[in-house]
């Protein structure tokens, strides 16, 4: 019951904050300092989701070697993402070695 309660409660400020924001439109302005505080928040919040499943995907130990397909695939990503910074193409070829790689070796 208290985590209904909580989880809904989580939602309606979520929704209100963004009903003000978007009601309010350009007539808040954010400081520049604040904008760009603001600006690292999506890659922050992905970093924090992406990294634990990658070096620890049992919710474990971490699993540092070649046998870990998220891990083998995350490297790869990278390196395809800092070669051609195409994202749709990162995300195709990570895709791609993380099920070659569980699948192939599994």
């Amino acid at each position: 019951m208290s985590a209904t309660v909580t989880l809904l409660g989580m939602a309606l400020i979520t929704f209100l904050i963004k009903a003000i924001i978007f009601i309010l439109g350009d007539r808040v302005v954010f400081p520049p300092k604040l904008r760009q505080a603001l600006s690292f928040v999506p890659v922050t919040v992905l970093t924090a989701i992406i990294v634990p499943m990658v070096l620890a995907p049992q919710g474990g130990s971490l699993a540092l070697n070649w046998h870990n397909p998220q891990l083998v695939a995350a490297i790869f990503a990278v390196i395809v993402c800092a070669t051609t910074r195409h994202q749709l193409l990162t995300i195709m070829a990570g895709l791609a070695v993380f099920f070659g790689w569980q699948y192939g070796l599994g």
